[in-house]
């Protein structure tokens, strides 16, 4: 695993298993978010039981932020080296006229997720790990009702709040813009099925963060 970390392809190809899997959760995320819209009740069945079945907790929820941990210290460690390869072409080249926007400020869209996931970590994840393992409550109950689709309203009683997350999500759309199509570049995919992949990825990139976006208003104008 360290000899192809310690290549440039093997880094980038990595960096793109990371993000095609970091698509998945994300998608899976807002399917289970959107409910909250459409079902409170329906929402709060499955918050309940991916947040008490021992293979989401103690299985694939490790698994997940590994993941975003790799992803994110992978991504930074790209840029860097990137940044130092383009110094030297961009005293021959203009950088601006050979790459996008995104493209060159990835790192800083990057950071700013990385502050929107710490922010929502401290909202939702690190609550609902303090009420399972430290004061041990795994019913999920608050005065006989499921206490899940509550607690999202609530967080999303602050403008400020709101905000965030929406701007949050619209870097989350141009980071995936970018990322999307960079990944399938460094899987090396290249074949009849790739124009379609690369036009379902830019509709991923808008869709699901003007999803998420529509998911916070609804809960701000209707708490």
């Amino acid at each position: 695993m360290s000899g192809i970390l310690n290549s440039s392809i093997g880094r980038k190809f990595a960096m793109a298993l990371s993000a095609l899997f970091l698509m998945i959760f994300i998608l899976q995320h807002f399917v289970i978010n959107l409910l909250s819209v459409f079902s409170p009740d329906a929402f709060n069945e499955v918050s309940h039981f991916m947040g008490t079945f021992w293979a989401v907790q103690y299985l694939m929820q490790p698994i997940l932020i590994f993941g975003v941990i790799f992803h994110f210290v992978m991504g930074f460690i790209l840029e860097i080296k990137n940044k130092k390869a383009r110094n030297i072409a961009y005293v021959k080249n203009n950088g601006a006229a050979n790459s996008t926007w995104m493209s060159r400020n990835m790192i800083w869209s990057g950071g700013f997720i990385l502050a929107f996931l710490i922010l929502h970590f401290i909202d939702f994840w690190f609550p609902e790990m303090n009420t399972k393992y430290v004061l041990g409550d795994m019913s999920g109950m608050h005065n006989g009702e499921y206490r899940y689709f509550h607690e999202l309203q609530e967080k999303f009683v602050p403008l400020w709040r709101v905000a965030f997350y929406c701007v949050g999500f619209v870097f989350l759309a141009l980071h995936l813009l970018h990322g999307f199509g960079s990944a399938f570049q460094s899987v090396g995919a290249n074949n009849k099925y790739t124009k379609g992949l690369k036009g379902f990825g830019k509709a991923f990139a808008i869709i699901i963060p003007l999803g998420f976006i529509f998911i916070a208003l609804f809960h701000h104008f209707n708490h």
